[in-house]
């Protein structure tokens, strides 16, 4: 699923452009190159690219994703080399996409929730029960229909998107089974601290507490919070199983990520050099989903095995999706809800 059709490649001269316009402070960061190297599409010279995010080396975000990036592309041999930094070596969300936009990182993975501080209509692709599944965001991403999104979200920030994918639903743990939205009332549910998200749990019929993912486990250990919700792999990943006795499997939100690289980094790459790194992302879009499932799939096996969480699986997605549904199509604003229906239109 590649994403080629969004924002056509633009020479140097239109990438200087967008940062002259939208961010007159990063200029020395869209400047020209002394050796002429970054020129509109036409250096070809070595190149070394920074890609950063914030998944640790097991996960099949960074197994599945940024390496065979960075494997694909060294494949190719055609003078870039994708240099990967992982566990939010290079910051955190927020921080790694407002360095992205002033070209001090040249490649992310991030969440649509986070690249929603820099243009907020992306935000929405986190919306509960926006996507079915991640076939359904994959059809988002490879059709006309996101065409106005990523290329607004390019045109107010010169950040390029190259590819996304899906790292799984989120589910809800707690420590009693969450089959419907009256089993959310009373507990104190960790989501996180953005906008989309807090909309989120108000459209679930949840109660927000804000706490840092690096705090989370803490949190339910001492208390502090009564649950929680992510994808599969990160409830793994941070050992929740051991502080949660349920896992109910609500699926609802499609975690994203999306692979973006900064207009200065992009421009700065020969034709040949960006084809070859469009389909490095490529490779990673086709992978990720499976690797992710296969995870999951020993990961709820481990689980159920052991009896280190208990897997609810008789959850009623219907109530929690229709609630949700109601309450975006209120709340969300003209811009936003117009993503909402092109992303519903892709569904089947």
């Amino acid at each position: 699923m590649a994403v080629r059709h969004h924002g056509q490649r633009r020479g140097r001269n239109a990438a200087l452009a967008v940062c002259a316009l939208t961010f007159p402070l990063a200029l020395v960061s869209c400047g020209d190159d002394d050796d002429g190297e970054g020129s509109g599409g036409e250096g070809g010279g070595d190149v070394t690219l920074q890609l950063a995010h914030s998944y640790t080396e097991t996960q099949p975000q960074h197994r599945c994703g940024a390496q065979v990036i960075a494997d694909e592309v060294e494949k190719a041999d055609v003078g870039v080399t994708v240099e990967i930094f992982p566990a939010s070596q290079l910051g955190a969300d927020a921080d790694r996409i407002a360095s992205v936009v002033s070209g001090d990182i040249d490649m992310d993975i991030q969440g649509a929730s986070a690249l929603g501080a820099v243009h907020e209509p992306v935000s929405v692709l986190d919306a509960a029960y926006a996507f079915d599944d991640s076939d359904h965001l994959a059809r988002f991403f490879d059709s006309d229909a996101s065409d106005d999104l990523l290329q607004g979200f390019e045109d107010e920030t010169g950040v390029h998107t190259l590819g996304a994918w899906s790292a799984g639903m989120r589910q809800f743990t707690a420590n009693e089974p969450i089959r419907s939205p009256d089993d959310l009332d009373g507990l104190r549910m960790r989501f996180p601290n953005s906008p989309q998200f807090l909309m989120n749990a108000e459209a679930l019929g949840a109660e927000a507490t804000e706490v840092a993912y690096e705090e989370l486990f803490l949190a339910l250990q001492q208390g502090t919070v009564d649950g929680q919700e992510n994808p599969i792999t990160n409830i793994a990943a941070s050992s929740l199983q051991d502080v949660q006795d349920y896992i109910s499997m609500s699926n609802h939100q499609a975690n994203s990520n999306l692979v973006i690289i900064g207009a200065d980094a992009w421009g700065g790459l020969s034709e040949e050099q960006q084809d070859a790194l469009d389909e490095a992302v490529d490779a990673a879009e086709e992978q990720v989903p499976g690797c992710v499932a296969e995870d999951e799939e020993a990961t709820l096996a481990e689980w159920e095995e052991s009896g280190a969480m208990e897997v609810v699986d008789d959850v009623d997605v219907e109530a929690f999706r229709s609630q949700a549904d109601a309450y975006l199509r209120e709340n969300f604003g003209e811009e936003q809800l117009a993503v909402y229906e092109a992303v519903r239109g892709e569904a089947q």
